[in-house]
């Protein structure tokens, strides 16, 4: 098989790749796709663009499949980084497209959740996320080591696949609890099977610097590539208002681009200057690449971004004053040095911080409830576990589950999966108050807390469940344990009778751990 030059040249520490995201767009035969196909033979000429990064469905309205124009542009010479989200598909179409990239020859993959639905035909469509992230790397992993499942003559093994997966974080966060979750499931995605690592987008220095020292620090020995976007004021104004959930452009900022645009060009140089300056600032750093995105960019300002940026590049940390664009008061992980305006890498003392959500009197009573009934060796525990073995398969089944549904729907909004994470995410319950049922950690789309569909009025789970744990010292709970998918076998099923019979995954968990 021909060699992944993506691959190669983001773990050579000589090259610095730089990758340029197209949106194919909706349709199929229309101009939009056409545009794309042209830039993609300009880059494959070209020979500066290391890979071609190619958009799902963004902002949630449908448009051509990303995994079909990636196959289109590998025949061109160049390689597809293919964006790979789960909103619209349940875990056996993701694995069905998994076989059909890795046919197909496209092996590079940036995984993530994706943006919550908005539009479709005849209304918005159904939200799917059966699997989050750090599932899907899972999968993947699995994938190239060969999937293996059992068979009717025994167990399958597939022939290895050669995919090279990334993820994202994000360091660009307003809140402690919503910034040390992104860093928590950064872990996760790492133990999950993440090769390289992209950052979402922004535009304050200090959080450039702050992700590489926390990989530094963790020993995350991947790849780490900084996002760039040339940004125009309009583009700009949405990602203030969080209409672009996750890309940050603070107040000050916007300011800044607004008079940039009275300029006789629009402001066309002074964007171009700054991914420019970007890049170098990135690349002195210390990052392994660059991702170039931006709304009708041609090839050849990014030529050009990338010809500025290597010439200033000797002078990276000059340049660093032009991203002083911080979040009022805006969390940071390590503490400022005064003398670079970067980061010292000494973090923050956390601890002393007041918590950034609300702490309900029912958290304690979960905790109460469960040291005394779910802890194997507690009396109550061998109670239920003896109560559940009797009731399940009785007449008296059905109305055990229905007064457990009834509690939990009190308690928790509990919609019967029947595989129950409450434990998992301090008794808060990710498919009924998460979206985008997301069972490892938050995603990307976060705002000042606040959840990505619910702004203003619902805060983020993680940013609750932060807070819950951090109050009993256990908030690194969250980096942990790889919480499974649902398994939907056990929908409206009794979650209690499944804990205690051993049929969920908590159990299952826990039975792993018990001594003999």
């Amino acid at each position: 098989m021909q060699e992944n030059r993506f691959k190669e040249a983001l773990l050579n520490p000589n090259i610095f790749p730089v990758t340029w995201e197209l949106v194919p767009g909706r349709g199929a035969k229309e101009a939009v796709q056409d545009k794309t196909m042209t830039l993609a033979g300009q880059a494959a000429s070209g020979g500066t663009i290391h890979a071609l990064t190619l958009t799902d469905n963004p902002g949630g309205t449908p448009a051509m499949s990303a995994d079909f124009i990636g196959g289109e542009i590998l025949k061109l010479g160049i390689e597809p980084l293919v964006h790979f989200t789960f909103k619209d598909k349940n875990r056996n179409a993701i694995e069905s497209q998994l076989y059909a990239l890795d046919r197909a020859g496209v092996r590079n993959l940036l995984v993530m959740s994706g943006d919550y639905p908005v539009s479709g035909y005849q209304g918005r469509p159904a939200p799917v996320f059966d699997l989050d992230p750090i599932h899907a790397l899972q999968l993947i992993s699995d994938m190239n080591r060969g999937l293996t499942y059992p068979g009717i003559k025994g167990n399958v093994q597939h022939q290895p696949s050669v995919f090279f997966p990334g993820a994202v974080v994000s360091p660009f966060k307003a809140t402690e609890a919503e910034q040390m979750v992104q860093y928590f499931k950064l872990k996760k995605k790492i133990d999950a099977g993440a090769q390289f690592i992209v950052t979402q987008l922004g535009y304050d220095a200090r959080k450039f610097h702050e992700v590489l020292l926390f990989m530094k620090q963790n020993g995350f020995n991947i790849p780490l590539m900084g996002n760039i976007y040339i940004l125009p004021f309009g583009a700009a104004k949405m990602m203030n208002r969080n209409n672009l959930p996750g890309s940050v452009v603070t107040n000050k900022l916007l300011e800044d681009l607004d008079r940039e645009r009275n300029d006789p060009d629009k402001g066309e140089k002074a964007r171009t200057l700054r991914a420019a300056r970007m890049y170098a600032v990135m690349k002195g750093m210390g990052f392994s690449g660059v991702h170039i995105g931006g709304h009708n960019i041609k090839f050849e300002q990014v030529e050009d971004i990338i010809r500025q940026g290597e010439a200033l590049a000797s002078q990276w940390i000059d340049l660093v004053r032009h991203f002083d664009y911080p979040i009022d008061g805006g969390f940071y992980y390590f503490e400022r040095d005064p003398d670079t305006g970067l980061n010292r890498e000494t973090p923050t003392k956390r601890q002393s911080r007041s918590l950034d959500a609300k702490i309900e009197c029912s958290y304690s009573l979960s905790r109460l409830f469960h040291k005394l009934m779910f802890e194997p060796g507690k009396k109550l525990y061998s109670v239920m576990k003896s109560l559940c073995r009797k009731v399940e398969g009785t007449k008296m089944e059905g109305f055990f589950h229905k007064l457990e549904h009834f509690n939990k729907i009190m308690l928790f909004d509990c919609k019967d999966c029947g595989d129950c994470a409450l434990i998992d995410i301090a008794y808060l319950c990710p498919m009924s108050q998460c979206p985008k049922t997301q069972r490892n950690g938050a995603c990307g789309g976060s705002f000042q807390g606040w959840c990505e569909v619910y702004p203003g009025k619902r805060q983020c789970i993680y940013v609750r469940a932060y807070a819950r744990l951090k109050k009993h010292g256990e908030e690194v709970h969250l980096s942990k344990d790889i919480v499974p998918p649902c398994n939907w076998d056990l929908y409206q099923t009794s979650s209690w009778i499944n804990f205690y019979l051993g049929k969920d995954h908590t159990s299952k968990k826990q039975g792993s751990r018990l001594p003999g």
